[in-house]
This record gives structure tokens, C-alpha cells and sequence, in this order.
């Protein structure tokens, strides 16, 4: 009587269930890489606005400072938009395509609502489009004309 020889090696069918199982770890390994460089871009992108947004509430302020007369006449002016790529009274109305904050995907525009004689209420929008949407960040003060009290 002859001995059975032992088998080595796999079937295929253990290869292929094998292949489908690292297929499937890559997959879940590519879309968490995936997910973790658009959530880390979106924060980046984030802190970049609110920053370029603060700055434009420090530039708005330093022009009430040096004129009220000439900033509430920019605040009664038609339309009452203005965007702020480069913190200037130059560009009147919404950003248009050429428009962005330079060397980045950012536009900066201020609106100015609610002027009263004695006090200016401005919003200052960011915004950014990715392949999520468009979003972005909104910061409102009012400026006052504190030398008139």
C-alpha cells in the first residue's frame, strides 16, 4: 500500500478569497487617507479664512480710524459690496473669478449693512469652493464713530 502523498500549496479558492481580503483592507486604507487630506485641507483652509477675515476687520478699523468721513461715504455707497483681495476701496461689488486673495483659493469681500450716522455694521465674508462645495467664514462688527462722543 502506497502512503498518500501530503498536498502543498493553496486552491484557488483560498487565493481568491485571500486576494479580496487585502483588496478590501487597501481599499479602506485609501478612502481613511483619502478622508484624513480633505478633512486636514477643509481646517487649513478654514484657519486661513477666519485669519484673512480678521485682518480685514483690523484694516476696515484702521480706515474709520484715520477717516470716518471718507469710510462711512465708501459704507453709503451703491452697491454697498466691496470686495478686499488686496485691502483697497478699488473693487466695488461681489468677487468675481479673478478676484481671489493672492497665491491662495480664498475670496474677501465686506458688506456693509445697517449705516447709521454714528455707527457702520460690516460683515466680512471668506469663501472657498472645493470639491466638497463652496464655504465659508463670516465675521461681523460694528464700527463706530467713537471720536464723535
Amino acid at each position: 500500500m502506497r502512503k498518500a502523498k501530503s498536498q502543498k500549496g493553496q486552491s484557488l479558492f483560498e487565493v481568491v478569497v485571500a486576494v479580496g481580503v487585502f483588496a478590501l483592507i487597501i481599499a479602506a486604507i485609501v478612502g481613511l487617507a483619502t478622508s484624513s487630506i480633505r478633512n486636514t485641507t477643509f481646517t487649513r483652509n478654514n484657519s486661513l479664512a477666519t485669519r484673512y477675515s480678521q485682518e480685514a476687520v483690523e484694516w476696515l478699523r484702521t480706515q474709520r480710524d484715520t477717516d470716518w468721513v471718507s469710510f462711512h461715504a465708501f459704507a453709503l455707497a451703491v452697491p454697498p459690496t466691496y470686495c478686499l483681495s488686496n485691502l483697497s476701496w478699488a473693487d466695488i461689488g461681489d468677487c468675481g473669478p479673478g478676484d481671489s486673495i493672492p497665491e491662495t483659493i480664498l475670496f474677501r469681500q465686506v458688506d456693509f449693512l445697517d449705516v447709521t450716522d454714528t455707527s457702520v455694521t460690516a460683515t466680512i465674508t471668506t469663501s472657498w469652493t472645493d470639491s466638497q462645495g463652496t464655504h465659508q467664514v463670516e465675521v461681523s462688527t460694528e464700527f463706530t464713530d467713537w471720536r464723535a462722543r
